[in-house]
């Protein structure tokens, strides 16, 4: 983990910790559904669900980090940011 840090508008900080609890909570929901012997595929596109939420937050964090993190980088000169960002990407895709 990096000691770099990235000081975002409450605006911000709500909307993605909103999203953080609702897919904790479909998370939550897939654990009591193991619990109670759901069907598989019930279950199964429950995960699908909660991968998706995943990725939706992923995309909207990216979004911000590409707006604030990254464009503030090449203003100051720094490459370093545009490889940083490419290894992120990789993996998101992955």
């Amino acid at each position: 983990m990096s000691d770099k840090k990235t000081y975002r508008p409450e605006e911000q900080k709500k909307a993605l910790i909103h999203r953080l609890k609702r897919i904790e909570g479909q998370i939550r929901g897939i654990e009591a559904m193991i619990e109670n012997d759901a069907y598989c595929n019930d279950i199964l596109q429950q995960s699908a669900a909660a991968g998706s939420a995943i990725d939706g937050f992923n995309q909207e964090l990216l979004a911000a980090h590409i707006h604030c993190c990254v464009a503030n980088g090449i203003r100051r000169g720094d490459e370093e940011v545009i490889d940083e960002l490419v290894k992120t990407i990789r993996k998101l895709m992955k």
